[in-house]
């Protein structure tokens, strides 16, 4: 038989088998609710929730619908796993700098770190940090202060909160700017210089300009609280802490072995130019090692955002913990419930692998 004849008709009995089990599953769904008087019903997005949302970032009361604790939790999970993505990916940063360091001290910390925490559960770091790290801080009225504005205490991390119409306009202004620099970068005629030394930098210093134009509202202890500024609870500090240094370790490993993975000329070769070893190393090596670290960095990502459902052991109010428990139980919309869970996971992480891919593509050296 022709190869390729032979080739469609596996892909063809391949997509038949899976449209059968796909058609037995429905066939099996339908039969089962059928016996229980019960049907497919998305209607219940509709119906008046009733409970409250201790931790959000939107507008949230009783009387919103279901529907909206949807949108809340997921709100509340996406910043998590943001959080989550630039500490893990810094933490990882830095312990793989240190493992190929010439310092043995450096080297020896970042392997016993490295092996520590890859090689206990995830789950457990993060209770660990949330009972024996956070629970055991001082209460409201003993709070550690840093720099007379910053108070951190048993029920979380109390920050100043800027506000104001200039601030919104500069930092929308400096995001846009800054994305349209990376999309145009080629254009601009400034390939030589590579975007992730300059672009940071531009975010970092339109924030600072933002921060000098805002009004602040500032925490302040009146009676048994705080009043004023925004609070990150305990639960997301242990969340972003625990899940954080959990990926980190793995992130490190990756980001090693794609700088020992470009060969040693390149950074010979810098340093002859008369460019120091951190000149070096972020000027010239990492950008050649991204072409390497970005697939299995995208596994990692991905991971992130599926594991900050492990915030509902510590009560985080993130998608599972809201609207899978809480929603299904008040709904007892099992079936509907987890489908709205397993398709908000998956539009996100297909969104986050095709940027990730996108980025990859961008990289990859013309010809190959």
């Amino acid at each position: 038989m022709n190869p390729r004849i032979r080739s469609w008709a596996w892909q063809g009995a391949a997509v038949i088998a899976v449209a059968l089990l796909a058609t037995w599953f429905s066939h099996n769904l339908s039969t089962n609710l059928a016996v229980r008087g019960m049907q497919v019903d998305f209607g219940f997005l509709a119906s008046r929730a009733g409970f409250d949302i201790p931790f959000r970032l939107v507008e949230w009361d009783s009387s919103y619908p279901y529907g909206w604790a949807l949108y809340v939790s997921g709100i509340n999970t996406l910043m998590a796993s943001a959080l989550i993505v630039v500490l893990a990916s810094l933490l990882g940063l830095a312990l793989a700098l240190m493992r190929l360091s010439g310092n043995p001290l450096a080297a020896g910390t970042s392997r016993a770190i490295i092996e520590l925490v890859r090689n206990t559960p995830q789950l457990v770091q993060i209770v660990f940090v949330y009972v024996a790290v956070l629970q055991v801080l001082p209460p409201m009225r003993q709070s550690i202060v840093w720099f007379g504005s910053i108070f951190l205490n048993v029920r979380g991390l109390y920050l100043p909160a800027p506000s104001g119409t200039a601030y919104d306009w500069i930092i929308t202004a400096t995001v846009v700017i800054t994305i349209a620099a990376a999309i145009l970068w080629r254009r601009l005629g400034l390939i030589a210089v590579p975007r992730l030394v300059v672009l940071p930098p531009v975010l970092v210093l339109g924030a600072v300009i933002a921060g000098f134009t805002a009004s602040w509202d500032y925490p302040t202890l009146k009676g048994f609280n705080f009043v004023g500024g925004t609070r990150v609870p305990p639960e997301l500090l242990a969340l972003v802490l625990g899940l954080g240094i959990y990926t980190s370790v793995f992130i490190a490993e990756i980001i090693r072995a794609a700088i020992e993975g470009i060969h040693r000329g390149q950074s010979e070769a810098a340093r002859s130019l008369g460019l120091t070893a951190s000149q070096s190393m972020f000027l010239v090596v990492l950008p050649q090692a991204l072409r390497i670290l970005i697939p299995p960095l995208t596994s990692q990502y991905l991971n992130i955002i599926k594991s900050t459902t492990l915030g509902a052991a510590i009560a985080y109010p993130e998608i599972l913990q809201i609207f899978a428990r809480t929603v299904l139980n008040q709904s007892g919309r099992a079936v509907e419930v987890m489908t709205l869970v397993l398709g908000v996971f998956l539009v996100v992480n297909l969104l986050t692998s095709a940027a990730m891919n996108a980025w990859n593509r961008r990289l990859t050296l013309q010809g190959r």
